[in-house]
């Protein structure tokens, strides 16, 4: 499966990797890169998702001077995050309350915090039922303007 899309990125082609975080079983998060067609793999581990984010983006850092070093060419990529539902909600719950969230989505406050803990783990349906509230809502915060 091809998960690089291309892009540009001042006037040179630059392409987008998905990096996926997930929270383990010990409560740990890691992000991962889901790019087969480069010659590099970053990976990255934290207590919280903002741990591993810097862990992550330090290791991309340290592949590209490696690379510079040693002379060989560093494909680029600009990122873009993926999280299983337990590292959104855990990862987002800092600004968003479960009530306000179930208010949003339509799920109920008490299937939230399950997913939170791992205890279940949501349907696709309920996923894309998420990903679309969410989004919808994101969109809706980029067009306040204030007075």
């Amino acid at each position: 499966m091809r998960i690089m899309l291309t892009i540009m990125y001042k006037n040179r082609i630059m392409e987008k990797a998905i990096a996926i975080i997930e929270r383990a079983s010990d409560g740990n998060y890691s992000i991962y890169m889901d790019a087969d067609d480069l010659d590099y793999l970053v990976t990255g581990t934290g207590s919280t998702v903002e741990e591993a984010k810097k862990v992550f983006e330090g290791g991309y850092e340290d592949m590209r001077r490696v690379y510079a070093e040693e002379g060989r060419p560093f494909k680029e990529v600009e990122m873009t995050y993926k999280y299983d539902m337990a590292s959104f909600l855990a990862y987002y719950s800092k600004v968003m309350s479960m009530a306000g969230l179930s208010r949003l989505t339509g799920i109920n406050q008490q299937q939230l915090s399950h997913y939170v803990t791992g205890r279940r783990h949501p349907s696709p349906k309920t996923v894309e039922k998420m990903q679309t509230a969410i989004q919808a809502f994101a969109h809706d915060l980029g067009t306040v303007r204030f007075v």
